[in-house]
């Protein structure tokens, strides 16, 4: 789950990370009366949105009087914003945060990952501040600095000091540098982080080490723990397709193509999409239902997929371990039967309770396809939606 600058910058301000004062604004009206509470001279107006590349796409700004200030917000708000990471639909700006002018001198990375590879937390730390970190890893991978961190101990002190020299901090904030780190750290602990990044980190004219962006991004499967966090989710920034899916406990990701796909299983799914992909279709999305799942749970997913306009076509791949053939029938059709089905629906059921789960497929009068094999069944599938 991702939340938006300003807010990731309340939770690190809890744990003393220094960050510049600032406050979110939802009308020109309400970025005007945040401005005129922040002891500045100079104003940033900055959109907010869940995407990075804001600056170069002309969502960030500096007003140097309240006029300004207006003038910017204006034309922010409900602007639809263009970065590398909204792709070519943008995403609609609808909030902002009016932050207090700061005294820059350099800017710095400092990022915080889930390392799969060693099974760790890695601290990343890079004097490339302001530039996508994938930029400085493609060009200059030597500049990039990484500690990585015993969970039984967390980051210890001289490994935030290593990083601060490493990436060249002026030797006397070394010590103010590693204590933002360590506190970084910490909130990265406490609140189930997946990515913490902190771009830039800068130092300024008055000798202070501060965040002068935010991202933070949190573990999905932790947010029982932390209904503070939840709270923070801006349901705007998300596919209503996604969001629906949520209320069912469905993992599922839209995409581009014209091929539904319904299957169980995180790898499972990988490879459907990849089996379809292989036979010259494309999955419009990634559908997991889980091992677990009800026939209401599927009925939701059949329709979730079919609010798709996109889709023209749906590959149904069930392998039943936990889940039952039985139950993904009954579930479909349903859900095919509330909907209308009018659309091309080849299935492949294997595994528990198969042949009881293709028995209710077949008396259930439906217009489906059935597929012996999963590269069988996305052949049919390609085929019938071409």
């Amino acid at each position: 789950m991702n939340i938006h600058e300003y807010q990731g910058k309340e939770i690190l301000k809890q744990y003393g990370v220094a960050v510049p004062n600032g406050k979110v604004a939802f009308t020109v009206d309400e970025a005007v009366e945040a401005a005129k509470t922040l002891n500045s001279n100079v104003y940033v107006v900055k959109a907010q949105i869940h995407a990075g590349g804001r600056g170069k796409a002309g969502g960030v700004k500096i007003a140097k009087n309240l006029d300004e200030v207006r003038t910017y917000a204006q034309e922010l708000l409900g602007k639809v914003l263009v970065t590398h990471q909204t792709g070519p639909e943008g995403k609609e700006v609808k909030r902002l945060l009016i932050e207090e002018g700061c005294d820059i001198k350099k800017e710095y990375y400092v990022g915080l990952v889930v390392d799969r590879k060693t099974n760790r937390v890695v601290m990343m730390a890079s004097e490339e501040g302001g530039t996508e970190i994938e930029e400085v890893a493609e060009k200059t991978p030597e500049k990039i600095f990484k500690e990585v961190v015993d969970p039984a101990v967390g980051l210890q002190a001289f490994q935030a000091r290593n990083l601060a020299f490493s990436i060249n901090i002026p030797k006397k904030l070394i010590n103010k540098a590693a204590k933002f780190m360590t506190a970084l750290y910490q909130a990265f602990v406490d609140k189930d982080c997946s990515i913490a990044e902190i771009n830039p980190l800068v130092v300024t004219g008055d000798g202070n080490v501060m965040a002068l962006d935010a991202k933070l991004n949190f573990d999905s499967n932790a947010l029982y723990r932390h209904p503070e966090i939840l709270e923070l989710r801006d349901l705007d920034e998300e596919d209503p397709k996604e969001i629906e899916a949520s209320k069912y406990d469905l993992n599922y990701i839209a995409l581009e193509g014209n091929i539904g796909c319904m299957v169980n299983g995180a790898g499972l799914a990988m490879a459907t999409m990849d089996i379809i992909k292989h036979y010259g279709g494309d999955p419009a999305n990634f559908l997991d239902v889980g091992g677990g799942a009800t026939a209401e749970k599927v009925t939701a997913a059949f329709k979730l997929i079919l609010s798709d306009e996109n889709v023209k076509g749906i590959f149904i791949n069930i392998f039943g371990g936990i889940m039952k053939c039985d139950v993904i029938a009954s579930g479909v059709v349903e859900a095919a039967r509330q909907v209308k089905l009018d659309r091309p629906l080849v299935v492949r059921l294997e595994g528990t309770n198969v042949e009881l789960g293709k028995q209710i497929l077949r008396g259930s009068g439906l217009n489906l396809v059935a597929a012996e094999s999963m590269a069988d069944g996305a052949q049919k599938i390609v085929s019938l939606v071409k």
